[in-house]
């Protein structure tokens, strides 16, 4: 194995700065790994490997550097381990965990990130207050500048709520699908997820497993990654979840503009895939009729929806009533 090989399995390899960084010579590591892997020095035919771990590496350094402290315009974070990796970021944790880091590894995808950023922003500005905690809190918003090299990036910082599992870690505890009773309380306050989004003049555009949080014990919903959401009228849905792409309606896959179906039709995909077979007919029904291949023929009102959802339910289960629910 060559020495470029060498750096780029030890530099994936790492989930914290610590794993390549240690004592004095945390400096010459990095500034050695850099001269590696920087994309102008990488082998034939290995340029997008190079680029990917490089990008890695500087988000590893650039929690590291300062005795782990980054300066902003508005203070300063003390940056801790990686605690998520995403689609095209990873998040680290900052201030003990009360924050992310969120850095995306490529450059090329800072403008998802700027995106997001616009979305959040005006979930804070134009959405209704009581909801708010059904998005993350943007507390910055900045551009990264690597040390070394002087690649730019766009950064976040995010408000941390613990105790939150995305919809792929409950599908991992019920593969044979979550229990319908179940999985209404998540489905009822995705729709109001989305619902505020969309009065806010949001459409999230990548409703899937992976951005979906429960708590299980609160019986909370937080909806993340907004990098994908369209702010503006006609536009399209810039990128997609590579692992959930039966998931989408045609429209985004088709390059055509985005709307409240575009997320209606994504959280009802959610939903029946996490119940599975154990989907009741009624409710398969409903969804069919949420998942219409023409966008126009879906509904767009998620808020008129949650009313519907609600005489169903209370059709097939009676009145509502905790459920305890357990991973």
């Amino acid at each position: 194995m060559s020495g470029f090989d060498d750096a780029v399995t030890r530099v994936l390899a790492a989930r914290s700065p610590a794993d390549l960084f240690t004592g004095a010579d945390g400096g010459h590591a990095y500034r050695t790994l850099a001269k590696i892997l920087h994309p102008d020095a990488a082998p034939a035919g290995s340029t997008a490997t190079a680029t990917h771990a490089f990008a890695h590496l500087a988000g590893l350094w650039a929690a590291h550097r300062d005795g782990t402290t980054m300066a902003t315009r508005r203070g300063s974070y003390r940056i801790g381990p990686l605690a998520y990796a995403g689609d095209i970021a990873d998040l680290y944790t900052v201030d003990g965990g009360t924050a992310l880091l969120k850095l995306p590894r490529h450059p090329a995808d800072s403008d998802l990130m700027r995106r997001e950023a616009r979305a959040l922003t005006r979930l804070r500005s134009h959405g209704e207050a009581r909801h708010h905690g059904y998005a993350p809190e943007l507390i910055e918003s900045f551009t990264h500048r690597d040390p070394a090299g002087g690649t730019q990036r766009a950064a976040t910082i995010l408000a941390h709520q613990d105790g939150f599992v995305n919809l792929t870690r409950v599908k991992q505890s019920y593969p044979d699908g979550v229990d319908p009773r179940d999985a209404a309380w998540m489905w009822r306050r995705l729709l109001v997820a989305v619902g505020y989004a969309h009065r806010a003049g949001v459409v999230h555009g990548a409703v899937v497993p992976d951005h979906v949080l429960i708590h299980p014990d609160e019986h909370g919903l937080v909806l993340v990654d907004w990098c994908y959401s369209v702010t503006e009228p006609g536009q399209t849905v810039p990128a997609l979840a590579a692992e959930y792409l039966d998931l989408y309606p045609p429209e985004v896959a088709g390059k055509r503009p985005a709307s409240e179906a575009t997320d209606i039709h994504l959280a009802t995909r959610c939903m029946t895939w996490l119940m599975g077979e154990r989907t009741p007919p009624a409710l398969a029904r409903f969804a069919r009729g949420c998942t219409l291949p023409d966008p126009k023929a879906r509904p767009h009102d998620a808020w008129r929806l949650l009313a519907e959802l609600d005489e169903l339910l209370a059709t097939l289960y009676g009145p509502r009533k905790f459920r305890p629910f357990t991973l």
